[in-house]
């Protein structure tokens, strides 16, 4: 900490003067970033969140679109013909067509 204090006493500067001013100089701007970081409404932080949102709602987006042209793909099948319509109806819904035997197991 001792040498922490040193930096802002100047009459310790010596031949390391303008290394010093520097050092001064950049302690003051980083401060003065991180508390516009954390105290600015719209900040960096807030900024790079929302880009990690933005990527995961279009990779959500892709997968609706993927899911959207498989379920019309479905949608045209079952619409044009009627042997997918009853077979889709007999797996998913336990359809019988007339003339078979049906069994319920409890």
């Amino acid at each position: 900490m001792g040498k922490f204090k040193d930096i802002w006493d100047r009459d310790k500067d010596g031949n390391r003067a303008e290394q010093r001013s520097f050092l001064r100089f950049a302690i003051v701007i980083t401060a003065i970033f991180v508390l516009f970081l954390f105290i600015k409404k719209d900040n960096l932080v807030r900024w790079i969140q929302a880009g990690f949102t933005i990527g995961a709602q279009e990779r959500r987006i892709e997968a609706l679109k993927e899911d959207n042209a498989r379920l019309d793909g479905q949608i045209h099948m079952l619409s044009t013909s009627r042997d997918s319509l009853e077979r889709f109806a007999r797996e998913n819904f336990d359809f019988a067509e007339p003339g078979d035997d049906v069994y319920i197991e409890e």
